[in-house]
């Protein structure tokens, strides 16, 4: 369960990642380009620390781009190579927002929902005091099963992440995570051979409130 609060944020996350997404390796088109949030989904830290989700964001030209994020209430220790920037939360205080790619506790939750056959959290909203269902602008679905064992994450120092213009990849001990930067139609991506070393052993897929036919959107393997 992802338990939101109505608040005032500074920046507010379209602001922080229009003015992020454009440096990254894989974004590909003009800087001051404008941005659309078109969807989202949460994941749950079972610590109930770190919140985690994943945000859709359209371009001008048509094109979506899926960035993962963390929240934390204090820095990563060794993350400072996936700091995007702090901001101010009125109900939280001071928050440090991550490129979930880098951080363990996303690696964890998303390989978890792949290989176990997971779902994006439930999400609420507390309002007056009261918890109110808030539905979701984006629904995933893991295609591995129930039960499966979820490999731990190792410290974050020995985490390694490459980009093309399409995809980030982590290696991450156990297992090997791919996100899919622009997600695609099963079979219609454009992952390389290169991106996974071995065929993917659970995908995560999805959809937002635009895109009813569910799309690839990360690749998760193990061993």
């Amino acid at each position: 369960m992802a338990l939101l609060h109505q608040a005032e944020i500074t920046p507010t996350k379209l602001e922080l990642l229009t003015a992020w997404v454009p440096s990254q390796p894989w974004f590909a088109g003009d800087t001051g380009i404008a941005f659309a949030n078109v969807g989202a989904y949460r994941f749950d830290d079972p610590a109930g620390e770190v919140g985690i989700e994943t945000v859709f964001l359209q371009t001008g030209d048509g094109v979506v781009l899926q960035v993962p994020l963390t929240y934390r209430d204090a820095p990563l220790v060794g993350g400072e190579r996936w700091l995007i920037t702090t901001m101010q939360h009125s109900v939280l205080g001071e928050r440090w927002v991550y490129d979930g790619v880098g951080d363990p506790v996303y690696l964890s939750a998303v390989a978890s929902a792949a290989l176990t056959g997971g779902v994006q959290a439930e999400q609420y909203l507390e309002i007056d005091g009261e918890r109110v269902v808030r539905e979701p602008t984006a629904r995933v679905v893991g295609d591995g099963q129930f039960g499966t064992p979820t490999p731990s994450v190792p410290p974050i120092e020995v985490v390694s992440t490459h980009h093309n213009t399409t995809t980030t990849v982590t290696d991450a001990g156990e297992f090997q995570v791919v996100v899919l930067r622009r997600p695609a139609a099963p079979g219609q991506d454009s992952v390389q051979t290169s991106d996974t070393a071995t065929p993917p052993t659970a995908t995560l897929a999805g959809g937002w409130l635009a895109q009813s036919d569910p799309q690839r959107l990360v690749l998760v393997t193990v061993g």
